[in-house]
């Protein structure tokens, strides 16, 4: 029998062990137009928090005592879709459980890339879609931009930072913790910024490392990144706002110190989401795909090992605990 991890509660705040359920789960008999895939790696994404709140939003929240959502890789074990067959390795959004009956619609099938299967969940999957459109469309970013990337070790922001050191940029990346500083330096940012080395505040180490101002910032903590991110930022500067993690689970109101510098520097500010640029997904592998066989692309994930391990993997996103795309394997 299947098994999906459930929303019991609503979370107020952080959100605990005791808010989700794994419960057994009666899958159905396939109909026409669906597959069964048993899932072998599953996504936690941050974008998941405000789907546990019972508010109104992009994508519709998580039901108490439904199975959750989220992307999931797997592989196809009956098929009554045309174009299907078992043994076919597929992506999809019926994650947080081990077995899934989907519609074939809503799968793609995972392009040959010559990459592991996992990667499509990370760099070349919607983490690796935000990054790119994010940083190339949104920000509308080129070649000698100086581009400062807020969670740049996380899974979209070390993305980010590979596509821009790719396309000519420089790149001021923050991380928290030495070892991930290192990482981002490794993947070729010019300056990696601790900030959670204390003594300096953060304004301070942006200026230090971008002394004649930013071009673009990539936002994926909102908070006192995207504050020092204004108070730096270059006349008509881009500012991409894909995620604010440091306010999910409390919705206390940022103080924006340096939030007139928007009219002062004439400054853009654009949020977005990924699903706004689904229809390009073609484009997306063929410039990604270029990059990749170029060697300029690496990646990294932090893996954690069996469906019971779900909950500790997404609470891990608010802790620090991921180094590139966070993940279950199955």
């Amino acid at each position: 029998m299947a098994r999906a991890w459930t929303l019991k509660s609503r979370p107020q705040g952080m959100p605990d062990h005791g808010n989700f359920e794994l419960v057994d789960l009666d899958l159905p008999a396939l109909g026409d137009g669906q597959i069964r895939v048993r899932n072998h790696w599953l996504s936690v994404d941050p974008y998941m928090r405000g789907r546990m709140n019972d508010m109104k939003s992009y994508v519709p929240p998580f039901q108490l005592g439904q199975p959750m959502e989220g992307g999931a890789v797997g592989e196809v074990v009956e098929s009554k879709a045309d174009g299907f067959a078992p043994g076919d390795k597929v992506l999809h959004m019926l994650g947080w459980r081990d077995e899934a009956v989907v519609d074939a619609a809503g799968v793609q099938k995972l392009p040959a890339l010559g990459v592991e299967d996992e990667a499509f969940l990370g760099q070349l999957g919607m983490p690796g879609m935000t990054a790119y459109f994010g940083l190339m469309q949104v920000a509308s970013a080129r070649e000698g931009d100086t581009v400062f990337v807020s969670a740049a070790a996380g899974a979209v922001g070390s993305t980010v930072v590979q596509i821009a050191k790719a396309k000519g940029m420089t790149v001021i990346g923050s991380a928290g913790g030495a070892d991930k500083c290192a990482w981002v330096k490794l993947l070729g940012a010019d300056a990696a910024i601790d900030y959670k080395e204390g003594g300096t505040p953060l304004v301070k180490k942006l200026m230090d490392a971008a002394p004649n101002g930013i071009d673009v910032y990539f936002d994926n903590v909102g908070s006192d990144h995207l504050d020092a991110a204004l108070a730096v930022a270059r006349d008509h500067a881009r500012f991409a706002i894909c995620g604010m993690i440091d306010v999910y689970n409390d919705m206390r109101p940022t103080e924006l110190r340096y939030l007139a510098r928007i009219i002062q520097a004439r400054i853009r500010v654009q949020g977005f989401i990924v699903t706004d640029f689904m229809s390009r997904m073609t484009e997306f592998y063929q410039d990604m795909g270029a990059m990749l066989q170029a060697g300029k692309l690496q990646r990294q994930e932090t893996v954690h090992d069996g469906l019971d391990a779900m909950p500790d993997a997404f609470l891990g996103l608010f802790s620090g605990g991921n180094t590139g795309k966070m993940l279950v394997r199955l």
